[in-house]
């Protein structure tokens, strides 16, 4: 339970309500920042403004995935006012209070560094990313279907990156029938390719890997299908980029030479926001559980 425990939350889309919905059955009280278009109700949950005077009597904040840009700038669904946290909301704050986030920012490490605030990077657990993984999969292979006239069966498909995204993706487009190549970087990550019963390249054969695909997923979040790439492959190919923005794809060049490119971070948000706000909510609430009875999180 979580009875007496003061949470804010601010900004997010639908996966953040899944969060405040646990939170809230566990007992917890929360104050929201960024949610005046919600319809759906909580108990003991109040909206609350951007006054310093709310971040000094919580002990926790919430952020969305995709925590804050580096100018303060956290982006929610549910309003159409500007959100812009600053260093003294964080000064507020009691040292030791914990900070949420999916992804952190050099901003809002260094605010929490600086204010000796606990930050919890959940994108960077296992066990939500690992469980996050499977949505992102399932969302990235129905698009590509979406904008493709071939099966994913039979189809000739490249996973670019073989983390925790990139594993559940070759596995499940390999039990779709797919016939699948993945480019990873490390040794260890191309025989695990190789014990699935894929086709392993190594990044430095990745135009090898992806000159005749016909469907490209991308998981690496740096510049890998560069111009140079590109050009060398083929014209009617779907990539289908799924890291971080801005991704790992020339879009210019792919937009000047016709070719069906898709930047789609946060699939979990867009095509399963219960599950993926479930898998969240559990990893939040168990860390703040813990860090009532002064387990490590």
């Amino acid at each position: 339970m979580l009875t007496g425990r003061r949470l804010l939350f601010i900004g997010g889309d639908a996966r953040m309500v899944e969060v405040i919905a646990q939170a809230t059955e566990l007992d917890a009280s929360a104050a929201l920042i960024g949610f005046d278009r919600l319809t759906r109700s909580f108990t003991d949950t109040v909206f609350a403004d951007l006054s310093e005077e709310v971040f000094a009597q919580v002990d926790a904040v919430v952020l969305p995935i995709a925590g804050m840009d580096d100018s303060g700038v956290v982006e929610s669904r549910f309003t159409d006012e500007p959100i812009v946290l600053t260093e003294a909301h964080f000064a507020a704050m009691r040292p030791g209070t914990l900070v949420f986030t999916g992804i952190a920012r050099p901003w809002l490490t260094k605010l929490c560094d600086t204010c000796n605030l606990r930050l919890v990077r959940l994108m960077e657990l296992d066990e939500v990313a690992i469980l996050n993984s499977i949505p992102t999969a399932e969302g990235a292979i129905a698009m590509a279907m979406e904008h493709t006239s071939i099966t994913i069966h039979g189809s000739r498909s490249a996973v670019l990156g073989f983390g925790r995204c990139g594993q559940t993706l070759a596995r499940t487009l390999a039990a779709l029938g797919a016939q699948v190549r993945v480019v990873a970087r490390q040794g260890a990550q191309l025989a695990r390719v190789r014990e699935m019963a894929l086709t392993p390249y190594p990044l430095s054969a990745l135009e090898a890997a992806v000159a005749d695909a016909e469907i490209v997923f991308n998981t690496i979040p740096h510049p890998v299908l560069t111009a140079a790439v590109l050009s060398r492959m083929r014209r009617d190919v779907v990539i289908i980029d799924i890291a971080s923005k801005p991704g790992g794809t020339d879009f210019r060049y792919t937009e000047r030479h016709h070719m069906k490119a898709i930047l789609a971070p946060s699939l979990p948000g867009l095509v399963a926001p219960q599950t993926a706000g479930r898998i969240i909510a559990d990893s939040v609430c168990r860390i703040l559980a813990e860090s009532s009875t002064g387990k490590e999180e």
